[in-house]
């Protein structure tokens, strides 16, 4: 058997190749970046005796890897990719010596794929790529646009302090659109039937005669300032707003084309919007892939932290490792649950009646929902909430 271990970085990797007896093939090759570089390592894979078992080993190390293993797998080799964080650990435990070097982290690699299984990611690996790439992608826009929204509320606390509360601290439609035509309260208060008509059609009759007039007088005698340099600030954030929305609308579209080619009975569950699931199914990737939902848990960092030594004993806060947009989102649909679903709604109710606050009793929510995705991906079943205890 063949055990190779390719450490990543950015321009150049590098490859340690040994057998299962110890006996070293390669002792450092390191290869850059490039198609050169690649077919300098397919050369050396294919110069080893193919009747062989081999096993590839690499860390996820996000983007900096994908081309090579987009490469690995166009001609022909199946790879295995382990957390930094494992591989790190490994390494450590391999010598007290403080010491770290590319060489050595591919040898690391490579001696570690002889103590687990095994496992190598299918095809589909990198379609959940694109759709986790996506779906962070959307996450961080999300932030942004809340951030122009702040900077909005900011600028017409200045310019027109009246007309968020008169929208009920929303900014819909209607609000938006009377910000951008109009701007200034000196226009909304010059404003006549004919724009009175256009917001009634534009809030589909929600907008009302008695709510035109309410605006136009706090417009007339509103406390803000019209200074023209506030004006232009609301112009321009309004501009990146709209910006930004177009983009996550778009973004979103591709979301679902992309979602469309994965058939999942995550979708199934109630309060799992086509968002949700892209983001919990291209962060957790292969999910057949965990044994347990224990081990899903691990690496969405849901699990507590464990101390035992001697006659001491006990388990800690969540430890947090593992992706945040992941641990976000869960936490984000558990809270849906509560109004979608009637023993999810129970349970919440039985942890907080055991005395755990809020967050404390979502996170376990959370976790009851994770061991729900794993039943449903692994038997490939849809929900069934009289299967659910």
């Amino acid at each position: 058997m063949y055990l190779v271990g390719i450490d990543i970085s950015k321009y150049k990797h590098d490859c340690f190749i040994a057998t299962e007896t110890g006996c070293v093939i390669q002792k450092n090759l390191s290869f850059l970046n490039s198609k050169e570089g690649f077919n300098q390592l397919k050369k050396l894979l294919q110069s080893l005796d193919s009747s062989q078992v081999m096993r590839i080993g690499l860390e996820a190390t996000g983007h900096y890897g994908f081309n090579l293993k987009m490469f690995l797998e166009k001609n022909g080799f199946s790879f295995m990719e382990f957390n930094p964080l494992l591989t790190h650990k490994f390494s450590e435990a391999q010598s007290l010596r403080k010491t770290k070097t590319d060489p050595l982290d591919a040898k690391s690699i490579a001696m570690l794929l002889l103590s687990v299984e095994y496992k190598t990611y299918p095809p589909q690996s990198y379609h959940m790529f694109f759709l986790k790439s996506l779906s962070r992608l959307r996450s961080s826009l999300v932030k942004q646009r809340s951030k122009h929204l702040v900077q909005l509320t900011n600028t017409l606390d200045y310019l027109f302090p009246e007309f968020k509360p008169f929208f009920h601290y929303k900014f819909s439609g209607t609000a938006l659109f009377l910000l951008e035509k109009f701007s200034s309260p000196l226009k909304m208060s010059r404003m006549n039937l004919a724009h009175y008509e256009s917001l009634r059609t534009l809030s589909r009759g929600h907008f009302s005669y008695a709510s035109f007039i309410q605006l136009k007088a706090l417009a007339q005698n509103t406390v803000g300032s019209s200074d023209s340099i506030l004006l232009i600030e609301l112009s321009s954030i309004l501009h990146l707003f709209k910006s930004v929305n177009l983009e996550i609308k778009n973004i979103e579209l591709q979301i679902q084309l992309l979602i469309a080619d994965i058939p999942s009975p995550i979708l199934s569950i109630p309060g799992v919007g086509v968002i949700s699931a892209a983001s919990i199914l291209s962060e957790f990737g292969y999910i057949p892939r965990f044994d347990s939902p224990a081990q899903m848990l691990s690496f969405a960092g849901m699990d507590p932290a464990i101390y035992q030594s001697g006659t001491v004993s006990k388990n800690g806060r969540m430890v947090k490792r593992g992706s945040g947009y992941l641990r976000a989102t869960l936490f984000k649909v558990a809270e849906y649950s509560l109004i979608w679903n009637p023993i999810f709604y129970d349970y919440y109710k039985k942890k907080r009646s055991e005395g755990k606050s809020h967050l404390v009793a979502l996170s376990h929510l959370a976790r009851k929902l994770v061991r729900l995705i794993f039943t449903l991906e692994t038997k490939q079943i849809k929900f069934d909430l009289a299967l659910l205890r």
